[in-house]
């Protein structure tokens, strides 16, 4: 089992940028397809990214396509999330997670993922 633990988060402006990271407790973070996601006040939670074992291929939803982009650094067990050109309606409480399944394409439901973190909140007023 991982454990993970996300930070980074924080209060920002319309049109700033955060960069969140994931530690994993796993010295085999490199086999798992780890991805982020989110969930705002009284919504469902959804998918924002995911990203292959070794970093080569990643998607994005959306939402958020050419404003953010996840990274990892198996070396140090860490996932990353820069974040720029936020918006209001990012606002949300930010998760990493972890997928055991290699599989691909990348999966983006809430329910593929095995291991969570307990998330860091983004506030992005207007």
């Amino acid at each position: 089992q991982v454990h993970l633990v996300e930070s980074g988060g924080g209060l920002v402006q319309a049109g700033d940028s955060l960069r969140l990271s994931c530690a994993a407790s796993e010295t085999t973070f490199a086999s798992y397809v780890m991805g982020w996601f989110r969930q705002a006040p009284g919504k469902e939670r959804e998918f924002v990214a995911a990203i292959t074992r070794a970093g080569g291929s990643s998607t994005y939803a959306d939402s958020v396509k050419g404003r953010f982009t996840i990274s990892r650094d198996n070396a140090v067990n860490a996932l990353y999330l820069q974040m720029n050109s936020l918006k209001p309606e990012d606002t949300a409480v930010y998760y990493c997670a972890a997928d055991r399944l290699r599989v691909f394409p990348l999966r983006v439901g809430v329910d593929d993922y095995d291991y969570w973190g307990r998330g860091t909140q983004v506030t992005v007023s207007s």
